[in-house]
């Protein structure tokens, strides 16, 4: 008889990142095994795992015993959760009440831990959600055809230390800058709107910086951007984006930086080192 495979929980949120990660777990030999979000998951995830089990947002209870049943050793958080729908959309079970009890804030990170804790405690290990999928990370550099200018780069640095102080109170992680001036800080609203918003003050040129949090667990929460990004930054004549490199995944990189030169938006990944 063949050695029975490590079984991997797959927590799914929206967009394509989980299945991409499905896919690239199935690959290195793990059976897969999804909690999937309702209304919010892609249903096209039930093709890419070995079993799923769809529950509503705040079960938290469903899915510990899913995970459990399944004998999980390893554990991934991948994809998002439309902020919102934790005002219009939450339905939590008993295990989920009592870990929302003993959370003081309802931020990102303190709920994601506070997840990742319990986790812990039932023997399974939460690993980062670019595990599988490490090429997706940011490298260091100007990534486009084009490089900022030298007025582009004094609102990187603007928009980088701005970031880092709104991720600091786990507000957000991205910002928008013209002229040394910030239009636009993200909030619960995400990154998309927040461009759109910021682009539309600044008339024109506006630079997008988006960056990790200062301690960010990367287990989970990682900075993402990508083809859609690009589009809507063109769509308020966005000039410059600015990412942590080795810290922000970038989906769809060929397709986004090919639109970005097409657009003549420059995309630079930056370092902490560097900025400083």
């Amino acid at each position: 008889m063949g050695q029975r495979a490590e079984v991997l929980g797959l927590i799914a949120g929206g967009g394509r990142f989980p299945l991409m990660v499905a896919r690239s777990a199935r690959r290195m030999g793990y059976k897969v095994v999804a909690v999937a979000h309702h209304n919010e998951t892609l249903p096209d995830l039930e093709k890419e795992v070995d079993e799923i089990r769809w529950i509503n947002l705040g079960q938290f209870g469903k899915l510990l015993k899913t995970l459990k049943q399944s004998n999980a050793t390893k554990a991934v958080m991948a994809g998002s959760i439309t902020k919102r729908k934790m005002f219009e959309d939450i339905r939590p079970d008993l295990k989920g009440l009592a870990m929302m009890t003993k959370i003081a804030i309802f931020h990102d990170d303190d709920i994601l831990r506070a997840a990742s804790r319990e986790l812990e405690r039932q023997g399974i290990e939460v690993i980062s959600s670019t595990y599988c999928l490490p090429e997706l990370l940011a490298p260091a550099g100007c990534l486009t055809r084009r490089k900022p200018t030298k007025e582009e780069m004094r609102d990187i640095q603007v928009g980088w230390k701005v970031a880092k102080a709104i991720g600091k109170l786990d507000l957000g992680q991205c910002v928008v800058v013209r002229r040394k001036t910030v239009v636009a800080v993200e909030t619960i609203e995400g990154t998309d709107e927040t461009i759109l918003r910021g682009g539309q003050l600044a008339n024109e040129k506006a630079v997008v910086v988006k960056v990790s949090k200062p301690g960010q667990d990367l287990r989970f929460d990682v900075p993402t951007v990508g083809l859609e990004t690009i589009k809507t930054m063109a769509r308020v004549r966005a000039s410059a984006l600015a990412i942590e490199a080795n810290k922000t995944l970038m989906f769809d990189r060929d397709q986004m930086l090919e639109y970005a030169d097409e657009k003549g938006i420059a995309v630079y990944s930056i370092t902490e080192e560097e900025i400083n």
